[in-house]
């Protein structure tokens, strides 16, 4: 009997693994925020969308439970001596959940398209990285041009434009995963559908009914399905934290998304156990769109309004604790950075309440000529509790006439993005890879997430000079200077530093604290009840 060639050895581990079925009745159910707005890697933007696109789907490398980087569909990788070349070697069982083959090919088309300004991808400049990233996501070069190549069957190439230590950790983000492409040709835009959408990672879409829930089942054609305990995973969207928390009592969910802060002191005493809380990368901020009046080209309006805000009582009265007053951008607890803060910051709050006078003075608004603004935020309880806080803290310090305004999620991002209608607009960011660059990079002039419409040529220049540093304290350097220039301009005003806060069922096991609070379904395990 001949030997099987490569195409053979394929085709019968495609059959094997599309004709092994899941063990059923180990489910997990999760609390997951607002309702998805696309499963789709390279368009998705939320972090409960990108919660359930991680157990979809799989990058070249994947984080453990306490948020290390570790293989995914590649194996291995290396750089060259000058770290402006990457080689990545796909694992020779990696594949997609209808069988077919992961290539390097899928990869170069998953990152192609995330920088296609025709896609849309608000991560697009995530991978500026990456040779003529920026120049395509700016429409003067082809994706064709990406500096991504396939070498071969199994190896992928990725050239930088400046040495970038933490690309093994980007990589783990859903911006670089690959893209079925037959699917793509065949469906475009709708490939992410139930009964359409195929997936590389742990999971499959089987279901997903809207404002219901999302239903995925294990991949049996994942290369290490063995390792995964659940068989089926539950994502019930919510954007009532009073709702969810109900549903959890219940026993109706395994996981939460958040806890309603209102709650605070009655979780702790009854499900302290099941409590976790910790340091989280990242930041909640209201933003200043400067595109427009009345903060188009008002550093100094934009300051006063920050310095008028108490972020002590909002963390103590309204969040019970549960964060950590924010005066800069970027969190703690990022390696190789210091987190800035204004020097008003160290100011007594009457040195603070006298400053911010001054500079609404001096930016044209007095008590016969308030300012009128209004904040919009999207729909869920903390977020209207804070914007009343902040709109009396406003009033009572500087005479502000404020209007909220509440939106729908998908109708909230719209408004922010397109820019004609936001004046100050709730918003948040949460780091993608472990490092000061995936704050700094969102105020980036170009960058699709920078709803403000920041565009400062000196801020950019540092950000330039960051990356093209070898020496990590000089890039540390560069990275802190370009955030003191931001809390100078007061683009945005930040308001307090996340902490992940979840409740956790006692027969939920592997769940493991940390920085960027991923928890993929394989890495959990659930007890019988």
């Amino acid at each position: 009997m001949s030997a099987f060639g490569a195409k053979e050895v394929w085709l019968a581990l495609a059959i094997l693994c599309l004709s092994t079925a899941a063990h059923a009745g180990v489910t997990l159910r999760i609390g997951n925020g607002n309702e998805p707005e696309t499963l789709d890697p390279q368009r998705a933007s939320g972090v409960s969308t990108l919660n359930i696109i991680r157990d979809l789907f799989e990058g070249l490398t994947s984080l453990s439970p306490d948020g290390k980087v570790v293989a995914g569909a590649a194996d291995s990788w290396s750089k060259s001596d000058d770290g402006l070349v990457w080689t990545f070697h796909l694992r020779d069982d990696a594949r997609w959940s209808n069988g077919d083959a992961l290539t390097p090919e899928d990869f170069v088309a998953g990152l192609r398209r995330t920088v296609d300004p025709a896609t849309g991808s608000g991560f697009a400049g995530m991978l500026g990285i990456i040779v003529n990233a920026s120049a395509i996501t700016a429409g003067k070069q082809p994706p064709e041009q990406l500096g991504v190549v396939a070498v071969d069957a199994r190896t992928l190439q990725i050239r930088l434009v400046s040495p970038a230590p933490f690309l093994p950790g980007l990589l783990s983000h859903p911006a670089s995963f690959p893209v079925h492409r037959a699917s793509l040709k065949s469906f475009g835009r709708d490939f992410a559908r139930p009964g359409r959408l195929i997936s590389n990672g742990a999971y499959r879409l089987t279901e997903w009914t809207v404002q219901s829930r999302v239903v995925l089942d294990r991949n049996p054609c994942y290369w290490n399905t063995a390792h995964s305990a659940i068989d089926t995973v539950i994502y019930y969207p919510t954007e009532d934290l009073n709702s969810e928390l109900k549903r959890y009592r219940a026993g109706e969910l395994d996981v939460t998304s958040a806890v309603p802060t209102s709650q605070t002191p009655w979780i702790r005493e009854h499900l302290g156990s099941e409590l976790h809380l910790a340091t989280y990368l990242g930041s909640y901020f209201y933003g200043f769109n400067l595109t427009r009046p009345p903060f188009k080209d008002q550093p100094k309006l934009r300051r006063a309004l920050s310095m008028a805000v108490d972020r002590q009582i909002i963390v103590d009265k309204v969040l019970h604790g549960l964060a950590r007053p924010a005066y800069g951008w970027i969190p703690p607890g990022i390696e190789h950075y210091e987190p800035q803060q204004p020097l008003w910051a160290k100011q007594t709050r009457d040195e603070q309440v006298a400053a911010a006078r001054r500079l609404y003075s001096e930016a044209g608004y007095s008590a016969a000529h308030p300012l009128r603004v209004e904040i919009r935020y999207n729909t869920q309880d903390d977020n209207k509790r804070i914007a009343v806080v902040i709109a009396a803290m406003w009033k009572q310090t500087l005479g502000v006439d404020v209007r909220l305004v509440n939106e729908e999620w998908k109708v909230f991002l719209q408004n922010r993005r397109l820019k004609r209608v936001t004046e100050a607009f709730r918003s948040s960011w949460i780091g993608d890879y472990d490092d000061a660059g995936a704050f700094a990079e969102i105020l980036r002039s170009t960058h699709g997430r920078n709803d403000s419409g920041y565009a400062s040529a000196s801020y950019d220049a540092l950000l330039d000079k960051a990356a093209g540093e070898i020496d990590p304290k000089q890039r540390q350097a560069d990275l802190e200077a370009a955030e003191r220039l931001t809390l100078e301009d007061a683009p945005i005003l930040p308001i307090y530093y996340y902490v992940s806060k979840h409740l956790v069922k006692p027969e939920v096991e592997g769940w493991q604290d940390n920085i960027l609070d991923y928890h993929y379904a394989k890495d959990l395990r659930l007890r019988v009840r």
